[in-house]
């Protein structure tokens, strides 16, 4: 279901893009999104109901194109913001996105940019700590090999402002639904994408949630990966299956009569009950001005073993 009502005269954005859910310290929800001239921010007393727009929520002057924040509260009490943005004057392109990190002394903002964390090309953070320390899942692209484009590495964190500078593939494509679009850079070389990353780990699993092709595709999904190993591995160092096979499309989330362009999810649990939050488009539904119509909604899901599923609702 969508996460938040739009009304008549709203000053809240037609959509949520890429929508990142966090629990604050506070006890408050809170839903962070992709913006223009900011990262959007939307926020509840009660997780299924209740969400208000809280306007924009991250000061950094000099960007623009906000894309995919994932946000932490550390052990210094502090919440970061790790997000990719272009440049003001930079002529925009995609693939100028770069990644950065803000700071806030509480989950609502104000979140202030602090530092470049990687060069572009580089996407769609998440931040995770572990009993093993902390790590950050983000994409890149390849530009050369068998099936080219954007993918998803993870590197571990010297501090919340440092990658070690090691990163290791995590999932990288292998179907051609994953495809973004065809003869992209060069006559006969499709570009694929993967991005979208958001770890968890439940019932000795570890899973690493994903977004497959471009979200205007027939083909655009959430799928998942999973690997064995202890809760506190090194989870640069674990071996990441596609779910059920490499070479098996299954979707976790794909395109009904209702909802399109399902995608870029993040995950919160609530007692007993997980949720999956994620943005799709209303069917038939055309915002004003062209604007982005991906509505953030929120679903249960079941994890049974390595098996995750979702029924999305209108």
């Amino acid at each position: 279901m969508k996460l938040y009502q739009r009304h008549e005269n709203d000053p809240a954005p037609y959509g949520q893009a890429d929508p990142y859910i966090l629990k604050g310290g506070d006890g408050r929800y809170y839903v962070y999104a992709t913006g223009g001239p900011s990262v959007e921010l939307f926020s509840s007393d009660e997780l299924l109901s209740g969400w208000r727009y809280d306007g924009h929520c991250l000061e950094a002057p000099g960007q623009h194109t906000f894309w995919a924040p994932s946000v932490a509260r550390l052990d210094d009490g502090k919440y970061y913001m790790y997000y990719s943005s272009v440049r003001a004057g930079e002529e925009y392109d995609d693939h100028a996105q770069t990644m950065r990190v803000a700071v806030s002394e509480t989950p609502g903002g104000p979140f202030r940019y602090v530092k470049d964390l990687l060069p572009p090309f580089s996407i769609d953070s998440h931040i995770v700590k572990t009993p093993s320390g902390l790590y950050l899942f983000y994409s890149v692209n390849r530009y050369s090999g068998g099936r080219v484009g954007t993918y998803i590495v993870c590197d571990r964190m010297l501090d919340p402002l440092t990658p070690e500078g090691r990163p290791e593939p995590v999932v990288v494509p292998t179907l051609d639904q994953e495809i973004f679009k065809r003869d992209r850079f060069k006559p006969g070389e499709d570009w694929h994408t993967i991005e979208g990353a958001y770890y968890f780990y439940h019932g000795g699993v570890h899973f690493v949630m994903y977004s497959g092709a471009a979200y205007g595709n027939d083909t655009y999904f959430v799928g998942y990966a999973t690997a064995d190993g202890p809760e506190d591995a090194d989870l640069r160092r674990l071996t990441w299956v596609k779910y059920p096979d490499p070479d098996t499309w299954r979707p976790l989330l794909r395109s009904n009569d209702q909802i399109e362009g399902m995608g870029h999810n993040s995950v919160i649990f609530e007692g007993e009950k997980c949720y999956i939050v994620y943005h799709g488009r209303d069917v038939g539904f055309t915002a004003p001005g062209g604007a982005d119509a991906r509505c953030a909604r929120i679903d249960e899901m079941e994890i049974k073993g390595k098996e995750l599923s979702v029924t999305p609702t209108v």
